[in-house]
């Protein structure tokens, strides 16, 4: 990611930089802690150039990771981030993403009407863009909340479309998914073989992309398939399968569900069999225990590296907030006092004495907003941000800032007066110079 910023640093159009930054973040099935921290690089990018491209694929990914961690609340609070954000854009890219993200997450909440709505939002607006991969994750994952708010007719519209989408483009990354959400489709619907059919295609398309975790999971859904119809040696055989598959792999512990399987089929009649696969699925679950204490630290780690670049991003934004309005407090005190010398220095302007001492109070306001800026972060790092002394301190600013101004109002009158005084003089002088050559 670190490699791409460069380039989407510099693309102007927004098509090609979804794509381009999309493209760094591709390691959530196999490194979610990479993948995450690929996202906050990605988002932290975006803060800082003002890209909302970047900021919402960012936001997305690390919603999309949370899930996997099975961190649910988090998850949800990225997504609704993203689609804040990108619901200001208007891009239907970033709108489709951001709502596929959120119909997954009701989805795991069984909040089906809302993960409908959710999901409807992101097919209507991925159906005003070119083909990619969140439109049709939106069909895939509309078909799964269907199916699970069994309503098995709407999953498979949906899922066939999402089918359809991945033929037409080529982009077959969730291709085994959609398989098997076919076969489960068809088995709710009471077609065994068909149901099967798919399945087997999942298989061969787990396979086919070298994904061991995509090739047990329909070997699991086949064994839990054929155990529900009674068909135990054919479960038996596709749980081993499931098993087999993961075992020496990064997936290991998805050996559980099948393990389980197992022990449950031959607790009634084979007792070292059911032992085993007793065993086998203690050691996963002590793996996973492990392997989730490990993610957990490492996740902990990650969110702390986290806070503190968007702490850094937010210092950067005031500090060059506060250097914008001391420009512009320094600007402003420029033009009184230029009006305020133009006034009391030129030979062919009288100014009252109101005028000046308007003029001296919009100065002393200005000067005291001005060290106010000024001084801020140094007075809150003394006084810790508290309110008594941060007032307290104002106070002490003002109590030197009002004698300079009265002083300042006192000479700005007396040079007023003596100016004033000059020019009387002056004119009198003219007056008596013009009368003596007429009284000659």
């Amino acid at each position: 990611m670190e490699d791409l910023l460069p380039k989407i640093a510099v693309e102007k159009n927004d098509r090609t930089r979804f794509y381009l930054a999309f493209s760094g973040l591709t390691t959530s099935e196999t490194n979610p802690v990479l993948d995450m921290h690929n996202a906050d690089v990605l988002l932290v990018h975006g803060q800082k150039t003002g890209d909302k491209v970047s900021q919402v694929l960012g936001l997305l990914c690390l919603g999309y990771d949370y899930r996997e961690f099975g961190s649910t609340v988090k998850a949800l609070d990225y997504n609704l981030k993203g689609m804040a954000v990108a619901e200001k854009t208007g891009d239907p890219r970033l709108l489709a993403s951001a709502y596929t993200g959120l119909s997954s997450n009701y989805l795991d909440l069984r909040d089906y009407p809302t993960a409908i709505a959710y999901g409807r939002k992101s097919v209507a607006n991925a159906a005003k863009i070119e083909v990619n991969m969140f439109t049709i994750i939106g069909h895939y994952f509309l078909g799964e909340i269907f199916l699970a708010d069994n309503k098995p007719d709407s999953a498979l519209v949906h899922a066939q479309k999402a089918y359809e989408l991945t033929m037409g483009s080529g982009i077959k990354d969730y291709l085994g998914g959609i398989y098997g959400l076919l076969g489960m489709v068809q088995a709710r619907m009471g077609d065994p073989k068909l149901a099967e059919s798919y399945m087997q295609l999942a298989v061969q398309e787990g396979y086919r992309i070298g994904s061991a975790k995509y090739v047990n999971i329909p070997y699991e859904a086949l064994a839990e398939f054929h155990q529900a119809a009674g068909r135990t040696d054919t479960a038996i055989t596709y749980a081993k399968q499931a098993i087999a598959v993961v075992q020496g792999t990064p997936f290991a512990t998805m050996v559980m569900k099948p393990a389980q399987l197992l022990t449950d089929i031959y607790r009634p009649n084979n007792v070292d069999s059911a032992f085993k696969y007793a065993e086998m699925y203690k050691a996963a679950n002590d793996s996973l225990y492990n392997f989730k204490a490990i993610q957990q630290t490492q996740l902990m780690t990650f969110e702390e590296e986290a806070r503190q670049q968007q702490l850094a991003v937010a210092h950067a934004q005031e500090e060059a907030e506060r250097a914008n309005n001391i420009q512009y407090a320094l600007i402003a005190l420029g033009i009184v006092l230029f009006i305020l010398g133009f006034l009391l220095f030129s030979r062919s302007h009288v100014a009252s004495a109101k005028l000046i001492s308007f003029l001296c109070v919009v100065a002393l306001l200005i000067v005291f907003e001005f060290l106010n800026l000024l001084l801020h972060p140094l007075i809150g790092s003394i006084t810790h941000h508290s309110p008594v002394f941060m007032l307290l301190a104002l106070v002490c600013i003002a109590a030197l800032l009002i004698p300079l101004h009265h002083r300042l109002e006192h000479w700005a009158t007396r040079m007023l007066v003596e100016k004033n005084a000059k020019r009387r003089l002056a004119h009198a002088k003219k007056t008596i110079e013009e009368l003596e050559p007429a009284k000659a």
